[in-house]
């Protein structure tokens, strides 16, 4: 079993819960989704379906995962993460 301070590394659920405040009345409004709801250090991901009954999916990218994703298509910095220099 785990303890109250352990680490989660993921987070799923099969339901989503949103609140929103309405900018007008400043009501508070809950409601609950049928929707997927998976989150790592990448990011978010909320998985339903279509009007059609098709499979769909939201991805919400965190800075850890852009930051992997500009360094693998080369549009990161020009050095290293680390203060070391490679010697030609």
């Amino acid at each position: 079993m785990k303890e109250k301070n352990d680490f989660l590394d993921k987070i799923e659920a099969d339901w989503v819960t949103i609140e929103v405040t309405d900018k007008i009345s400043g009501k508070l409004f809950r409601r609950n989704f049928p929707l997927r709801y998976l989150e790592t250090d990448n990011g978010v991901v909320l998985f339903g379906e279509t009007l059609d009954g098709k499979p769909s999916q939201i991805n919400f990218l965190s800075e850890v995962a852009l930051t992997k994703i500009n360094d693998l298509l080369g549009k990161g910095p020009e050095h290293g993460h680390c203060d070391s220099r490679e010697e030609s």
